[in-house]
């Protein structure tokens, strides 16, 4: 066998070893692949593979050669230097031995390199400037985020290399003894002495020799070291020892005087290792590192005594510039250099005529709260047992031609609600593929049995309201969409309930990956489903739907930033979309204060992704232009990323300033508003987060969004706030909003409560609710009637310069599966609270009654009853009194509504009078535009 059909067998069974050993690792890939295809994004999934390989095969085919190269070195001067016995073994044996030592060394190095690092490469290099230069080293920002990081890794890289390849070198020293051993062949009659002379002699030549070797890796070694003490001086600037974060007066004084002592001995040490073991000087070759021991030892110990003797006897002196560097760079960092302040007086002078002007606001506060809402879509909007409403979120629409506020959910189907044996493989991934519909209630209405008013409802979505219709209500992707599914197959897809039946359909989406050719082996394989392959049901023009769920959805294209874990819905011209909030974050920022227990010291909210709910079409938007993180992840994945100006309109009228940062900034935002260092060091004005009770529980009040005219502006906006109260202090002292609307999205303002007079805080609110008379005897009274009650979230509203406090009550009764019901509205101003059954009514509790109040539009019954008996005109009245009377009730009319209620109590009696007994439960059960008559309390209505 020639040496070339050798070498090409040899290939070919190398081949089949790496294929068959990495099987699933090449299925994975060329899945992924097509998958990454069809959503457009198949250089984003190239990129990490084209980066290694460019990196890798390079760093392989260089470190191999010269390690090959040194390793041919050292066996030409073991050969040179010591007489050796031949063992048999060729030479080209030998330098195979080497060559395969150099490619195992290198094949390390280049897949570590590759592996862990292409990512910090590429940021290396297509690092953007943030045109902010940090005070002590004067570096731009970038060098910190996008640089640093990488010399850090590549430090610890060189150290673990050099380490190695003595290693290596020590190895082959022994392999070489073991092929040529260092021995004579002939042995003279002289004596055994010379023997034995000679053979010492060859000891100390292969000592000699591959000391020479080590003593080349000690020199390098120590170089490398002395670098990477001139890298850690960089570390300065994230040390914790100070009174602020970042490099203190001890750190910049003495520690980094110590580092580079430090490094000009470790470069000493390399020149007094060559010296001394040129020399035969052991003390003198290991001086160097024992004085860089001794140097660390003494710099530790003067670091200690400053600090204790120097600084903390004067700290706030000594501390000064650095807390004025840990103040500016925080608030660089988390957004927060650019808060607006302005002050709000809090005034009592709030008047009904303040109250008729700011009537958008009013009919938008809110009196549900999200965690019974999500409880009362689930029962009365679940449907079927399968669907479930997983979140609640708060969005604003137009409705009507009026700005409102509205709580909206999505109804997916849960496969882990079906039982086990009833989700078999065509069920699973055939028929049961998605949910269907969203619930939608505005946040300031509900029923006459105290639950949410809903706008959307029922499967078909049904709505009144134009604004809201949803003409594509089948919901592919999600967060409970958790399993691949098959679509076009001969099995229809079940899409929704129907009464006693079901309607069917045929996906008509662009999702999934076509199902033919090698294609339905590939993914069966990848699903280990034996059935996909065999199903009948399963053709080729049926396509395979993965990464449904929209939180692994978007981890899997771009893993490289960090995701909101609350998504919301959208309505936008009759489909629905996922809007998800993206953030880019870092660990190397200058002085920046790390987000509590985390590391990350750097936040934006540089994207936002889309994401069709039907059609899984994932778009990512660039939110934040001026982020140089996301500038530099958009160098180096151009094809990701769309202009936030090419995001729809429709789409563009939803997007929220994130509760997530808005809750990082503003816990970073009670210290850091103070900018002054004596007040920051003394922590004289820090605030904290107010509090308030939510269910009989304090709790840390939640950031609202919430529907206000702010001060300034002459319309309500949609706003996220949350109240600061001082340190160990119950009063309010701030009301800090975010903004979210058009040009003014993203702006923070910071309304400074008056320090000379005391403004209620949320818990002195609580607390005063509790100490009451009336309302703690009727919570007394209601807790004991085999119910109990649920206080809601505490909502600040500003109108005009004054703080209005509300506060929903529930009504929970003991038994299982009821829903807490909206039985009184709070409302709190100045010295006065009142509760009362609406939020109407609480209001002309403080402000009294509008009397120029025009009567509510009810209209005249426009089918007159002509005789007593007529069962159904009677129903038909029935159904439009009680419309009138609903009406009444939201206008706060109650002398009207008492009187239609009294109206209705006749009609359902003359009914019984016609029908009899038995038949009167019939008419009492019948469901009138969707309200039970029988579940209305009429005798129960305190009004």
């Amino acid at each position: 066998m020639t040496n070339a059909r050798r070498f090409i067998i040899g290939i070919i069974v190398l081949l089949f070893i790496m294929i068959s050993t990495s099987f699933n690792t090449v299925i994975n890939f060329i899945t992924e692949y097509k998958w990454f295809r069809v959503l457009g994004f198949e250089e984003v999934f190239l990129t990490k593979l084209m980066t290694q390989l460019k990196i890798g095969i390079p760093v392989f085919l260089i470190l191999t050669i010269l390690i090959y190269i040194y390793l041919i070195f050292i066996k030409k001067d073991y050969y040179k230097k010591v007489n050796a016995v031949h063992s048999g073994i060729s030479e080209k044996r030998i330098n195979q031995l080497a060559l395969v030592g150099a490619a195992f060394l290198s094949f390390i190095s280049s897949s570590t390199l590759a592996g862990n690092l292409w990512f910090d490469i590429l940021r290396f290099v297509n690092g953007t400037n943030f045109n902010i230069t940090e005070p002590i080293f004067n570096k731009d920002i970038s060098f910190y985020l996008f640089r640093y990081p990488l010399l850090t890794k590549i430090y610890y890289m060189l150290i673990t290399f050099i380490v190695l390849l003595a290693i290596i070198t020590v190895v082959f020293y022994v392999i070489m003894m073991m092929l040529r051993r260092p021995t004579l062949i002939e042995i003279n009659s002289e004596s055994e002495f010379n023997t034995r002379q000679i053979n010492m002699d060859n000891g100390r030549k292969i000592l000699n020799i591959a000391g020479r070797q080590l003593l080349i890796l000690g020199v390098i070694f120590f170089a490398v070291l002395g670098l990477g003490y001139f890298i850690r001086s960089y570390d300065l600037l994230y040390s914790p020892r100070g009174v602020a974060y970042g490099a203190s007066y001890t750190d910049i004084k003495v520690t980094l005087l110590k580092y580079r002592v430090i490094m000009i001995i470790a470069f000493l040490s390399a020149v007094l290792l060559i010296i001394g073991v040129k020399r035969k000087k052991f003390r003198l070759a290991v001086s160097g590192p024992a004085l860089m021991i001794l140097i660390s030892i003494i710099g530790n110990i003067i670091a200690l005594g400053v600090q204790n003797y120097i600084v903390s006897p004067d700290e706030i002196s000594k501390e000064k510039e650095y807390i004025d560097y840990n103040i500016k760079y925080t608030q660089k960092a988390y957004g927060l250099e650019d808060v607006k302040e302005e002050i709000f007086a809090a005034n009592l002078d709030l008047t009904l005529e303040d109250l008729k002007e700011n009537a958008d606001t009013i009919s938008n506060i809110r009196i549900n709260d999200y965690r019974p809402t999500e409880l009362v879509y689930n029962q009365k909007q679940g449907i079927r047992y399968y669907y479930n409403f997983n979140d609640v979120d708060i969005d604003r629409y137009y409705i009507d031609g009026k700005y409102r506020q509205v709580f909206l959910s999505p109804r997916e189907l849960d496969h882990s609600k079906i039982e086990p044996d009833v989700l078999t493989f065509i069920n699973k991934h055939l028929k049961y593929t998605h949910g269907y519909g969203i619930a939608l209630s505005p946040v300031n209405k509900v029923t006459s049995e105290g639950l949410p008013e809903l706008l959307i409802k029922n499967i078909p979505p049904e709505t009144t309201v134009e604004e809201l219709k949803v003409e594509r209500p089948e919901i592919y992707f999600g967060e409970l969409t958790n399993d691949y599914i098959i679509v076009n197959a001969k099995e229809k897809e079940f899409d929704y309930p129907k009464g006693s039946s079901n309607v069917y359909n045929i996906y008509e989406g662009n999702a999934g990956i076509k199902l033919n050719g090698f294609n339905k082996l590939l993914y069966a394989y990848r699903q280990r489903n034996l059935k996909m392959l065999l199903s009948g049901n399963i053709t080729s023009e049926s396509k395979i739907v993965i990464n449904r769920n929209i939180h692994d959805r978007v981890r899997k294209i771009m893993p490289y930033i960090e995701y909101d874990s609350d998504p919301y819905l959208v309505i936008n011209e009759g489909k629905l979309y996922w809007i998800i909030d993206a953030y880019t974050t870092s660990t190397n920022y200058p002085y920046s204060e790390p987000i509590n227990d985390s590391n990350i010291n750097y936040i934006r909210n540089s994207v936002k992704v889309v994401i069709d709910a039907y059609n899984g079409d994932t778009t990512y938007y660039l939110a934040d232009g001026d982020d140089p993180v996301v500038q530099t992840y958009a160098k180096i994945f151009p094809q990701l990323f769309t202009p936030i100006d090419e995001m729809p309109e429709g789409l563009r009228a939803h997007i929220r300033y994130p509760q997530v940062f808005f809750d990082i900034q503003a816990s970073i935002y009670r210290t850091y508003h103070m900018e002054d260092s004596k007040v920051f060091y003394n922590k004289e004005d820090e605030w904290h987060i107010a509090k308030e009770k939510y269910d009989q529980e304090e709790q840390q009040i939640e950031s609202n969004y919430l529907m206000f005219k702010l001060p300034e502006e002459e319309k309500e906006e949609f706003i996220l706030s949350v109240p600061y109260t001082p340190k160990n202090k119950p009063n309010m002292t701030a009301l800090l909003v975010g903004r979210n609307d058009g040009e003014n999205y993203g702006e923070l303002v910071v309304y400074k409560l008056p320090k000379n007079k005391n403004i209620y805080g949320p818990i002195q609110i609580e607390n005063r609710i509790d100490s009451d008379p009336a309302i703690s005897k009727e919570f007394t009274y209601w807790n004991q009637q085999g119910s109990r009650v649920v206080r809601g979230n505490l909502l600040i509203i500003p109108i005009e310069e004054s703080l209005l406090y509300v506060e929903p009550i529930y009504l929970q009764a003991s038994a299982e599966d009821s829903l807490p019901e909206v039985r009184r509205v709070i409302v709190a101003y100045g010295d006065k609270i009142v509760m009362e059954p609406t939020l109407q009514g609480a209001l002309e509790g403080i402000f009294g009654k509008d009397t120029e109040k025009p009567k509510p539009d009810i209209p005249a019954p426009q089918l007159p009853i002509e005789e007593a008996g007529d069962i159904k005109g009677l129903i038909i009245r029935a159904n439009d009194v009680f419309n009138r009377s609903t009406e009444a009730q939201r206008q706060g009319d109650w002398a009207e509504y008492g009187k239609l209620i009294e109206e209705l109590e006749g009609i359902l009696k003359r009914l019984n009078e016609i029908n009899g007994a038995n038949d009167t439960n019939d008419i009492e059960g019948t469901d009138i535009e969707g309200t039970d008559i029988e579940d209305t309390d009429i005798e129960g209505t305190e009004e």
